[in-house]
């Protein structure tokens, strides 16, 4: 799929030029501006799957196909300033809430239970589970950065875009007790194996607190 991403990494948006027929599946909202393009609102996977992706995977219970009536042209960015990225994806990954922007056809985005082991913060108990094979767009808070894992990574929770299902996970404490409440450092998640993550530069939860300190407070 030709694309181009312009704006990085602050204000990222996604521009595609898309051959007649041809099929783009987009979070809801995310469209900027299109030409000869026809936009088809659904509910992929019929109600049940509406559900289970807005109550379960925090994405819009809809979704946009766009489809190229022509030589089309189609914008697409995220709610939030941040960085897109294009993953071409042959198999599977996992990705946070909220991290999916768009795909080309072949690909499906479902949810999967995190249990006890989920780490993303405030993100609740599942990950996005993407698979198939195609053009994969993620969006994140801050600029993404690709980081290759022989062994061992730790990574902060808020940092966290998506990773490859070839590694392992577990989360536990930055530190001791003291440490986890007085660093402020929080959760982290020790990743082994082989394989790629993908971090975000900026933790929106982080960035949300910071904005909460400056405002004045009521007496």
């Amino acid at each position: 799929m030709e694309h181009r991403i312009i704006g990085r990494p602050s204000y990222s948006l996604l521009e595609l030029k898309l051959r007649p027929g041809e099929e783009v599946l987009a979070e809801t909202g995310a469209m900027v501006y299109m030409k000869d393009v026809e936009l088809k609102t659904e509910m992929k996977g019929g109600l049940l799957g509406g559900l289970k992706r807005s109550l379960l995977g925090g994405e819009s219970f809809f979704v946009n196909r766009f489809v190229s009536r022509g030589e089309g042209l189609l914008g697409l960015a995220p709610a939030y300033q941040g960085d897109i990225i294009h993953v071409p994806l042959n198999g599977m990954i996992y990705a946070q809430s909220g991290a999916f922007l768009a795909s080309s056809e072949g690909i499906e985005v479902d949810t999967k239970w995190g249990g006890g082991r989920t780490f993303f913060s405030g993100e609740g108990l599942f990950l996005l589970k993407i698979e198939g094979s195609g053009d994969l767009f993620l969006s994140s808070f801050g600029s993404i950065e690709e980081l290759e894992v022989d062994g061992h990574l730790r990574v902060d929770t808020g940092h966290i875009v998506a990773f490859e299902p070839t590694l392992d996970f577990r989360v536990s404490k930055a530190g001791g007790l003291k440490a986890t409440l007085l660093s402020g450092e929080g959760l982290v998640v020790d990743f082994t194996g082989r394989g790629k993550v993908w971090i975000q530069t900026r933790s929106i939860s982080d960035y949300v607190g910071w904005l909460a300190s400056l405002l004045p407070s009521r007496k």
